[in-house]
């Protein structure tokens, strides 16, 4: 550990005696006021600072500073209330990786966080690990020299985290004393996540996003078809860690298993016929980074069995290989389906639906979203003008009424494509009533199929439509419908569609 520093004996008695010194802290400020003096006391650094998120997980937040020697005061209504746009900040706390700078003057990295009217040289940040080994802030030493400061990076990062505990410890003391709270939480807002919709049900759901955002916990998405399971997937991604990765999306129902798997774990050269070359799996390419699997419900028992492997151990093994490797992926599992009821039919393995049951978040079908369907309205009206290139349209009371009455058993998907389609339809400057069409037929109201059987008959009905178009031709039905052709022929064996059937 101290190797890189300049007289490790003389360094590690100091930092035992921060050790000590930060172990007899009586509150939270002068925990943290001490923490950043010995901070800059044992880098050598004229400044030393701790951000830290609140909370919820989505505020960076400056919590304390020293600047040559003497701790700041923190004047809330001078400092920003969010450092999430400082780039190196979020670098290091997104990656989970030390930043180690010693030529900012010449650089071009923004640094308008660091105290101004100082020629800053050298720069140190740690991100700092909490008890439940999520990165819960980041520490920060700048020197107006040019100094090598990654050797202190590991110490520091351990005297962080010890930090962290005694934190938690004081706020734990403080409330089975009965004291107040320092200061409430509010509810995340939904820009915050690249959301829309501000219906108390949303909110809740952001607020559950919240807490598993900086977390590594599988996440399991649950609601009704087109109710944006993978939109809030992405959110997830996005403002969570690895959102400098890739986030792949791979829907369970849209293979039969044995190229599921493939696709999923890939394979090694003549592990079956065709299998000409090597072929890494989703899961490769999702290292580092996110896997949606949408519709996990229809993965096959056999592949389920698999996947449990992977959640407990972080491991795969491609089809014809006898190796495994390590993985580092994030798995959100999202489904419309009632795995409880699955895992009671024998349809699926009760280990594994405990595992992804780890944190569920359950998305609010479109109807219960109160106030939330004409701003969803607005905003995929104002897409499509964009996409269209055309000026942007006006909204009739008649066509907000019109919209308001309807049920929408499709959810956000239906009204994303009944707007388009509008929007497309419409030759002048308004959207009217007549430029939607709804489809009454479609409510849920005195229906006596699920919402699942009545999905499945339209899908149903579109194949067959596309079929008859195209006399058959499975080809030209699979482009038409924007399907790769073997996709076309397995949702028709799940749907039991004849070649040659009529609809009717």
């Amino acid at each position: 550990m101290f190797k890189q520093v300049a007289q490790p004996l003389v360094y590690a008695e100091a930092l035992l005696a921060q050790f000590a010194n930060l172990s007899h802290a009586p509150d939270d400020a002068t925990l943290l006021g001490r923490f950043v003096q010995g901070l800059a006391a044992l880098s050598g650094c004229e400044l030393a600072q701790l951000y830290l998120l609140d909370a919820t997980h989505t505020c960076l937040g400056l919590s304390a500073e020293c600047l040559n020697g003497v701790v700041q005061p923190r004047e809330a209504q001078c400092l920003p209330a969010d450092y999430n746009g400082e780039q190196l900040l979020q670098f290091a706390l997104c990656q989970n990786r030390v930043l180690c700078l010693n030529a900012l003057s010449s650089s071009l990295h923004e640094t308008s966080f660091l105290p101004a009217g100082v020629a800053w040289q050298s720069l140190l940040c740690v991100p700092l690990v909490n008890q439940k080994q999520s990165v819960a802030g980041v520490l920060l030493c700048a020197s107006q020299h040019s100094v090598e400061l990654d050797g202190f990076a590991h110490s520091l990062a351990q005297l962080g985290s010890f930090v962290l505990g005694q934190l938690h410890l004081l706020q734990s003391l403080r409330r089975s004393a009965g004291a107040s709270p320092a200061a409430l939480v509010s509810v995340p807002s939904a820009s915050g996540y690249g959301l829309i919709g501000q219906s108390p049900v949303m909110r809740q759901a952001y607020s559950l996003i919240s807490k598993v955002l900086h977390s590594p916990y599988t996440v399991l998405l649950l609601g009704e078809t087109g109710s944006g399971k993978e939109v809030f997937a992405r959110a997830i991604h996005d403002y969570g860690p690895r959102r400098s990765r890739a986030f792949i999306v791979q829907n369970c129902a849209a293979f039969p298993e044995n190229l599921l798997e493939s696709e999923l774990f890939g394979y090694r050269k003549g592990a079956f016929t065709g299998a000409d070359c090597d072929r890494p799996g989703l899961f490769d390419a999702a290292n580092g980074g996110t896997l949606l699997l949408d519709e996990i419900g229809d993965m096959p028992l056999s592949l389920q069995a698999k996947l449990l492997r992977v959640l407990q151990e972080g491991e795969i093994r491609p089809l014809g290989s006898n190796d495994t490797h390590k993985i580092d992926v994030r798995i959100i599992a999202a489904t419309h389906r009632d795995l409880a009821v699955l895992v009671s039919e024998g349809k699926f393995r009760e280990d594994l639906y405990y595992r992804l049951a780890q944190f569920p978040i359950e998305l609010p079908p479109l109807r219960q979203r109160e106030g939330d369907i004409l701003e969803l309205a607005r905003h995929f009206a104002g897409k499509a003008c964009t996409f269209l290139q055309r000026d942007a349209v006006h909204w009739s009371q008649a066509a907000l009424d019109h919209l308001l009455a309807y049920t929408f058993p499709g959810n956000v998907r239906e009204l994303k494509g009944l707007v388009e389609r509008a929007v497309l339809l419409c030759e002048g400057g308004e959207l009217l009533a007549e430029h939607f069409s709804l489809r009454p037929d479609l409510a849920l109201e005195d229906s006596p199929l699920s919402l699942r059987e009545r999905l499945e008959q339209v899908e149903r009905s579109w194949l067959l439509d596309s079929l008859r178009k195209n006399d058959g031709n499975q080809t030209l039905a699979a482009r038409e419908l924007g399907l790769p052709r073997r996709t076309l022929l397995y949702r028709m064996e799940r749907l039991n569609v004849q070649v040659g059937e009529r609809d009717g």
